[in-house]
Parts: C-alpha cells; sequence; structure tokens
C-alpha cells in the first residue's frame, strides 16, 4: 500500500532546457478514483477497481475504508475490497483531514450505517473549500447534522428512510462536483427515487454514476437540469476501470509544450481531453494530433499568448490552469486566464515569479506577460497543481532548480518524474538533511 505520510524531506532537482521527446502512458484519475473508493463501501459484493493510480492519497482512502470496516488493498494498481463484518462510521481525523473527498465517503458511511462522525475535509488549500452543500443532501437525505469544533456528525433520527430532492448547485460557482457524489451515494440505497437538481456533469461523477448504474442503482439523467436516482437494498461487486487521468495528459502535454518538445500519449486519444483544453491548447499553439491509438502533442509554430478561462466540464478545467500559467510564460505576448471554479488560484505565482517570470493576479484574473526567459530558482510549492506548474518551468529553465513540496506532488501523480525523465528531463530525487 502506498504510505501515507505527511512529512517528506525529499526535494527535486532538475536542470532544464532539454526538449521531451519520446512516448509515454497516462495514469489512472486521480480525481475518478477518489470518488470511485467512496462508492466502493456501498458494495455488498467484491469490487475491483483496474487501474487505480499509485498516488499517496490512494493509499490515504484505502486506509480509511479499512478503519471504517471495508476490507481494502491495493496490489498491483487493483483497488480490491469487501464488505465489512461490521462498520466503524468514524473517519480518523489524521487521514479524512489529509484528502478533499472526506466527506464524500461519511456520506456513503452515513448511508451504510446510519450515523458518521468526520472532520472537515483537507488536500489541497489554495482558497476556501466549503462543504455546505454536502451537509445539505445529508439534511435532505433526513439527517440530522451537527458541525463542532471543525468535526461532523451526521445520524438518521430513524431507520426509515424516504427518498429526497437536493440541490447542489450555487448561483456564482454553479454546480459541485463533490456534494453531487455525495447525494448520488445518500440516494443509492434510499428506497425510492431521489432527484439532484443542477447536477455537475464531470467526469468524476459521469463515472461514479455508471459504476453504480452497474451495480444495480437506478441513474437516469435529465440533461443538466437533474439527476434521479433510484436506490436499492442491495449494491453489487464485480470488476470496473479507473479511466486515465485526463489532468496528466494535459500536464505531459504542457511538459512538451514549455520544453519546446513533442510527446506521444500511448492510448489516450485527443478525445480524452474535455473540448474547452483543446480549444485553449489550439489557441496557444499545441497541436494534439490522433496517433497509433494514442496522441502526439507538438508546438509546430512556438507558443502564442491566449485569454482564457476555466470552467465546469467540459470546459477548460481548474485543475490545468497552474500548468498552463506555467507554459505561457514562454509565449509571447500577454495572456490572461480568469479562474471560474475557484475563488482565486494563485498560489502558484509567487514561485514562478522567482524564476524570472511575470505573472500578477487580479482577484481571479492572473495576468502572464511573456517570453521570459527562466533562470533557475530554489521554490517550494503548497498544492498539488503548484508544485507541478513549478515542475514545468524548471524544465524550461537556465540552470539547475531545486524544489520542494514533494508530498503535494505524489498525493496526485504516482510516476510523473519517472515519466519525464525517461522523455529527456535532467532529474533527480534526493533526501535533505535534518
Amino acid at each position: 500500500m502506498t504510505s501515507t505520510t505527511t512529512s517528506d524531506r525529499l526535494t527535486l532537482r532538475i536542470t532544464g532546457g532539454r526538449p521531451l521527446h519520446g512516448s509515454t502512458t497516462v495514469q489512472g484519475s486521480k480525481n475518478i478514483a477518489l470518488h470511485l473508493y467512496a462508492a466502493a463501501i456501498l458494495a455488498d459484493q467484491p469490487l475491483t477497481l483496474t487501474g487505480a493510480p499509485a498516488i499517496l492519497d490512494t493509499g490515504v482512502c484505502a486506509e480509511i475504508l479499512h478503519r471504517t470496516g471495508t476490507h481494502a488493498s491495493v496490489i498491483d494498481g487493483e483497488f480490491e475490497t469487501r464488505p465489512a463484518d461490521s462498520y466503524f462510521p468514524v473517519i480518523p481525523d489524521d487521514l479524512g483531514r489529509r484528502i478533499r473527498t472526506t466527506a464524500v465517503m461519511a456520506a456513503a458511511l452515513l448511508t451504510r450505517c446510519g450515523k458518521v462522525t468526520f472532520p472537515l475535509p483537507g488536500g489541497d488549500a489554495f482558497c476556501a473549500r466549503h462543504i455546505d452543500l454536502h451537509l445539505a443532501a445529508m439534511e435532505a437525505a433526513g439527517a440530522d447534522v451537527e458541525v463542532n469544533r471543525g468535526r461532523v456528525r451526521a445520524r438518521f433520527p430513524s431507520s426509515k428512510r424516504l427518498p429526497f430532492i437536493t440541490t447542489v448547485s450555487t448561483r456564482k460557482w454553479g454546480p459541485s462536483l463533490g456534494a453531487t457524489v455525495t447525494a448520488m451515494l445518500l440516494a443509492a440505497r434510499t428506497p425510492g427515487t431521489s432527484s439532484i437538481l443542477g447536477p455537475n456533469i464531470e467526469p468524476e461523477v459521469t463515472v461514479t454514476a455508471e459504476l453504480l448504474a452497474r451495480s444495480g442503482v437506478g441513474i437516469t439523467w435529465q440533461g443538466t437540469e437533474a439527476l434521479h436516482v433510484t436506490g436499492t437494498d442491495r449494491i453489487a461487486g464485480g470488476v470496473f476501470p479507473v479511466p486515465f487521468d485526463r489532468l496528466e495528459a494535459a500536464t505531459l502535454a504542457l511538459a512538451a509544450a514549455i520544453t519546446g518538445g513533442d510527446v506521444h500519449l500511448d492510448a489516450f486519444p485527443p478525445s480524452g481531453f474535455p473540448t474547452g483544453l483543446v480549444s485553449v491548447f489550439a489557441d496557444v499553439g499545441i497541436l494534439l494530433t490522433a496517433e497509433h491509438a494514442g496522441t502526439t502533442v507538438s508546438v509546430p509554430r512556438g507558443l502564442r499568448a491566449v485569454e482564457a478561462a476555466t470552467g465546469p466540464h467540459p470546459g477548460y478545467p481548474t485543475d490545468v490552469q497552474p500548468q498552463l500559467t506555467a507554459a505561457l510564460t514562454r509565449a509571447a505576448g500577454t495572456s490572461r486566464i480568469d479562474e471560474r471554479i475557484y475563488s482565486r488560484r494563485d498560489s502558484h505565482l509567487a514561485a514562478l515569479r522567482q524564476f524570472g517570470a511575470v505573472v500578477n493576479a487580479d482577484g481571479p484574473v492572473i495576468t502572464v506577460e511573456g517570453p521570459s526567459r527562466l533562470l533557475a530558482a530554489d521554490v517550494a510549492g503548497e498544492d498539488i497543481r503548484a508544485v507541478t506548474a513549478l515542475v514545468l518551468a524548471a524544465l524550461a529553465a537556465e540552470g539547475t532548480s531545486t524544489i520542494r513540496g514533494m508530498y503535494h506532488l505524489r498525493r496526485g501523480y504516482g510516476d510523473l518524474l519517472a515519466k519525464l525523465s525517461a522523455l529527456g528531463a535532467d532529474l533527480t530525487i534526493n533526501q535533505e538533511l535534518p
């Protein structure tokens, strides 16, 4: 099982200036897998998720399942679960505060056990990220919910469960991905048909819905207006694949772009990218060509400045915004990226400036002036995608950079560094002395 330690004295040294060339694979999707791990709690039979990413968050989720009763193991990319003999519906603080999907896992335990206690979630902390819509879904399903000193307790006052209706969208920020999955899991074992209004349609949601549908739960989509879930008292197991990680694929594409190289993504076709990302990449000058059952990434005429905005699927993913920001430091002209998923996402900018990048933020809007001459820097990142952006900047910078924050990188990417090295990057991982 992957280590779950939060202490990480590893540092990364990258000597930049080497274009990346060659072929590489794409891992199973981190974000989708974390929601499938939560759904596995509901299964009444053994369930195997194939292609599970070898990341720290996979180990944390397996440990949460283990400590709350579900038998879970991770062997050679297979996340295997068996139903619990008995459940202990308390998510430990030391684990729940490491990941973003704590409330989703709590919803599965609440559904299973009629009660749950869990800490407020952790994971990346680049801005305030609330769980009010998750708690509203629990209350809509009939649970009493209490929040006290960073912990949440939810309980169904009786064993009788009734169908419910809940809204998982806000006027300002749109539909919540996590709250949509939370509501689905609450409805999956509730008799009758529950309705989720304004559901998110990100792959994290649709793939979890597909798993539930294959397992006997009734799933009916009414476009983006509503998702109707008909519960069942028995949820089947089986074997289910974790799709490829579109975010890692995009990161590898941007690594090729910022270094002026070309990379083939094996078994990952251009259709695996959201259409909004494909459009932005085309505007930037990144060519995605379908070849040999995968995608060849190239930048035949160099990078161009762009005006872009993140948005819900199939728009440009917010989790690829920091990496795009790094790549645009090498594009001629002024680029602007409007962050429309979170109130702000700019934790990568200060470190990029240490490389010599001219980047600024005005609220949710990031401005990049380029091309900048990037020079080696000693930097640290405090969330998954911010560290990844620093890796990309170091790949293009003159000299040897030192990057700290490997714990965060390992939370989201299993072997990204090995892949970059195989493509020609000059990098080493060192153990810091105490």
